[in-house]
């Protein structure tokens, strides 16, 4: 136990190491964090004093003990006063209060009179949302006295507390006193906190770009994983480097220790076919990068994720990190924050700005300064706004966790009352689904908000876009992560609320900057997948005298198209052919299972990356969708498969992040399953004995019955009601499947209305991406 007065600061570390986790504890001055203005004095050491006891750091989802001990104040603690130890709103801890056998076991005991009552849950306030009380009952407590709190209390048999999955510099446990049963928690000057680092090295990932034209630098990230997606120094070993072609600047081999990733610039290579990096760890592959194609063209891809949060807001860590994170380790191109509104206080603007401007570099990172418009569903929901430049005013929807309200006359309340303030301001909107949804009904300003978000940590949400099809609007597609863990571009959900990896987009632009890009937003020249790097190559053939048009023309009516034989996604393009031919490559390190071709929401091709000649002893499950747009849209999927006459010889996970989730065989015939998904897919992949016999899988939302003979490349669906929410099943080869598909077609052009034409791709994997549109509007 150590207890650090001067500063207030309690860890388990000694002096030394406390300075060093003390530069990554988020300033509480930046922290948007609603403290009472009533409070029931002015001395601090009247609420009392607590210090925690905790190993030195803790792997992440390890078990672990931790003791927090208060000591009451002057004030003393009355009968039904309670203290509240609080953790934030990402964290995937657990409490239970009634087996002491069990896991995440919480006791408490005092020194005083009276007994203690334990109660758990989202029971806090925001961030501090998740918490444990601790009431006084029968009695009061003395100045001096002591209660304390034992997290992960393995006197009664239990394992411990399994500790949250994510790594965190200083992961805080939060106490706060109600000393006189008023009912208001104030918190106590006391930070109390321990690191939460990464576990061993469970694999490893490589990264490269996916376009870059011939002589034109590029990089190579590698970085090794723990099981929960934390980047790890517990990796080492002599690396080899296998390009498939030769790559100038790249090293053969060099050895790997003691580092979370390492990131090699300067890289350059000659137009031909794509490369592929193969990476060998002690003589065993284990990972691969790209494909990155080299070729003239006019625009290059850049990858980014330009939504998340750090712990200044709702999230953990600081902001330096969480940009760190996504140059450094996620080797993204382009990434910005996006903190809740109402919880931004001034000082963490000023800082956000500050620490944009450092790390944008032109060429080899854009940082853009930006923040979450958070308004209420009915009069807006979430949006994204991102500046080009530093120094713009923030408008929040509301200073909810503000006490400081000097601004409060530049909150702009709704969302017309936000178009109306950024009106003529160099930025973008993305209408954004999180807690709150975008109410894509309330209104739109087509110049500002120039996209919908399809996919991040809280699921997938094809709606958006389907949704403004109806409403006559021409967005393109992201997706972000959302990440509220600080791992832009690299974000997995852990066992917590999120059920999704996080979402990637990939700008199309001529070169690496802010201008460049912005562009690329504007004209909606970019695609969004669900956490993969595809590349991926559409365009559609207009026929003789077509148009282009570099702004909407509903927007600009004025505008003069540009004459194109050709459009590529995002555009919007005019045409008097009765029928136009879209082509598109799809490319990936992963096999494509299909690509689906449609015209605004109805699908028009199937295209798949295998036939019925191909197929083998592999039976694909997944099942997807939503309860509904709101913010208990994630719908629990459990359930059996079981086969009248085939043996599971084996099986993989498809698409499922949460390892504690259940996922076993029962016996030879039957496999247990359980996982939730929020728009997004998961499922499994079965190896059977033969294509045989009866498959019949029984679910909590209805079953599913087929004869494997009979099944092909087809998918067998059961509807499950709620939102766009089914089950299917179907065959695949036993091998892995091709990892590209090019392809063309002709779409009919109905008069009369838009025709968005794009492709929506799953992957072998379980991965998605969907492509901007093309709008092409009859002539």
């Amino acid at each position: 136990m150590n207890d650090s007065a001067p500063d207030r600061l309690s860890s388990p570390q000694g002096a030394e190491t406390i300075k060093e986790s003390r530069a990554g504890l988020v300033a509480r001055e930046l922290v948007g964090d609603f403290r009472p203005d009533t409070v029931p004095f002015d001395d601090p050491e009247t609420l009392g004093r607590a210090v925690l006891s905790a190993p030195a750091a803790v792997t992440a989802r390890s078990f672990a003990t931790f003791r927090v001990t208060y000591t009451v104040g002057r004030l003393g603690l009355d009968d039904t006063g309670a203290i509240r130890i609080a953790f934030r709103f990402i964290t995937d801890l657990h409490f239970q209060t009634d087996d002491p056998k069990g896991d995440n076991y919480v006791s408490a005991h005092s020194d005083g009179e009276g007994r203690l009552e334990l109660s758990t849950g989202l029971n806090g306030h925001r961030p501090w949302t998740r918490a444990v009380t601790v009431q006084q009952r029968g009695g009061y407590l003395r100045p001096g006295q002591t209660i304390t709190i034992v997290f992960g209390d393995t006197s009664g048999g239990s394992r411990g507390l399994a500790v949250q999955s994510f790594a965190e510099a200083a992961a805080e446990f939060k106490v706060l006193a109600d000393v006189q049963a008023t009912g208001i928690f104030v918190p106590l000057e006391d930070q109390l906190f321990v690191p939460i680092v990464a576990g061993k090295a469970d694999r490893w990932v490589a990264v490269m770009p996916t376009m870059r034209r011939p002589g034109e630098e590029f990089f190579l990230g590698l970085r090794a994983e723990d099981a929960w997606g934390n980047p790890t120094p517990l990796a080492s070993g002599k690396v080899r480097l296998a390009p498939s072609r030769p790559v100038d600047g790249l090293p053969e081999s060099f050895e790997y220790a003691d580092s979370q990733s390492m990131r090699f610039e300067g890289l350059s290579a000659d137009a031909g076919e794509p490369i592929t990096v193969a990476v060998h760890v002690d003589g065993q592959l284990v990972a691969e990068a790209g494909p990155l194609h080299i070729g003239e063209a006019r625009l290059a891809s850049y990858w980014g994720d330009l939504h998340g949060q750090s712990g200044e807001t709702v999230g953990i860590n600081t902001v330096e990190s969480y940009f760190d994170y996504a140059r450094n380790k996620a080797f993204l191109d382009v990434s910005s924050h996006q903190g809740n509104d109402f919880q931004i206080n001034r000082r963490f603007w000023k800082r956000l700005n500050e620490v944009t401007a450092e790390f944008d570099e032109p060429g080899r990172f854009v940082a853009f300064p930006g923040y979450e418009w958070s308004g209420n569903t009915a009069v807006g929901g979430d949006h994204n706004v991102f500046f080009r430049h530093e120094g713009e005013d923030i408008r929040r929807c509301s200073h909810a966790l503000l006490a400081d309200r000097s601004d409060s006359h530049l909150d702009a309340a709704d969302l017309d009352a936000l178009y109306r303030a950024l009106a003529g301001k160099d930025s973008v909107m993305y209408a954004h689904v999180g807690g709150r949804y975008a109410n894509l009904a309330f209104g739109h300003d087509p110049v500002l908000e120039t996209a919908v978000e399809i996919h991040s940590d809280w699921g997938t949400f094809e709606w958006m876009l389907t949704d403004s099809f109806d409403l006559k609007r021409r967005v393109g597609v992201v997706a972000n992560s959302d990440s509220h863990d600080a791992r832009p571009g690299a974000s997995y959900p852990g066992t917590g609320g999120f059920g999704a990896y996080g979402g990637l987009t990939c700008f199309l632009a001529e070169r690496l900057d802010r201008d460049a890009i912005f562009e690329a937003m504007r004209r909606r020249h970019h695609y969004a997948t669900s956490g993969c790097r595809l590349h991926i190559e559409l365009g559609v053939e207009l026929g003789s005298g077509g148009l282009v048009f570099e702004r909407d023309p509903n927007v600009a009516p004025g505008i003069a198209g540009i004459p194109s034989a050709t459009a590529m996604m995002g555009d919007i393009a005019r045409t008097s052919a009765e029928r136009v031919r879209l082509s598109f490559r799809v490319a990936g390190t992963m096999g494509i299972e299909r690509v689906e071709v449609r015209n605004g929401d109805r699908p028009v091709d199937t295209v798949r990356g295998y036939g019925e000649t191909d197929l083998g002893r592999r039976l694909r499950v997944r099942w997807a969708g939503a309860e509904y747009r709101g913010r208990g849209r994630t719908t629990s999927w459990e359930g059996e498969a079981s086969f009248s006459r085939a043996r599971i010889e084996r099986f993989d996970k498809i698409a499922i992040w949460n390892h504690e989730r259940r996922f076993s065989l029962a016996d030879a015939s039957r496999l247990r399953f359980e996982a939730p998904v929020a728009g997004n897919l998961a499922g499994f992949d079965a190896w059977l004995s033969e294509p045989a016999g009866r498959v019949r899988i029984e679910t909590n939302h209805g079953t599913l019955e087929a004869e494997l003979e009979q099944m092909g490349v087809e998918d067998r669906i059961l509807d499950a009601g709620g939102l766009h929410r089914c089950l299917m099943a179907y065959r695949l080869p036993d091998e892995p499947i091709a990892r590209e598909i090019a392809h063309a077609c002709e779409i009919d052009i109905v008069p009369g209305r838009d025709n968005p034409i794009w492709i929506a791709v799953v992957t072998e994997n379980g991965h998605q991406a969907w492509t901007s549109p093309v709008y092409v509007l009859p002539a």
